[in-house]
């Protein structure tokens, strides 16, 4: 069900909101979902073709991303996976070449080692495509998350192509509040597809 939020709502209000929707989602429900969030990105040769995919560990009831993860390792395909720098309020994608190189980090969300490679130089990313994760996404590809701002600033540099992945209860009907610094992505991929969020 989209969302009947609109940009009177302040960010804080919708991250709390859709924190609260997205707890009360059955498990069983929310396992659906992201198996048919999973085969729309399989179909999608922007995801299928690249040789490197970017992708946020899944926590808690995110939209799961490790048996992407997997799968895209299994195919011979390379891997980046963030890891925060709390300190600074950074964060950078370092390769991995399987889910057990992952150790508990910021907030307990499995992070890569500080010694995995790391993937900091634009022409390493030229090719690549980043899954974003996100509590809410509008039709143009503004997003709220959690309030660390980890991804906006990495995405200000980010050469590559950005993929929102989104249940449909995470699509909002009306424009999401914006500032200066916020990145849009470029697709939403949602059980029913992928749609382009440019040209929006």
């Amino acid at each position: 069900m989209a969302s009947s939020y609109g940009t009177d709502a302040d960010k804080s209000s919708l991250r709390s909101n859709y924190l609260a929707v997205r707890k009360g989602i059955p498990a069983r429900s929310r396992l659906e979902s992201d198996s048919s969030i999973e085969s729309a990105l399989w179909a999608f040769p922007l995801f299928a073709e690249a040789p490197l995919v970017l992708s946020y560990v899944s926590f808690s009831a995110e939209v799961g991303t490790r048996s992407v993860i997997e799968r895209v390792l299994e195919e011979g395909r390379r891997v980046g996976v963030p890891r925060v720098d709390a300190a600074s309020r950074t964060m950078a994608f370092h390769e991995i070449a399987s889910l057990d190189e992952l150790e508990p980090g910021t907030r307990g969300i499995l992070e890569p080692s500080a010694d995995a490679l790391r993937l900091s130089e634009p022409a390493q990313l030229v090719g690549s495509v980043c899954l974003v994760p996100g509590l809410v996404f509008d039709g143009v590809g503004h997003r709220v998350g959690y309030g660390g701002g980890y991804y906006d600033r990495f995405l200000a540099f980010y050469p590559g192509d950005k993929i929102g992945l989104a249940r449909t209860g995470m699509i909002s009907s009306n424009p999401l509040p914006v500032e200066k610094d916020d990145v849009p992505v470029d697709f939403i991929a949602t059980e029913f597809g992928v749609w382009s969020c440019r040209g929006r």
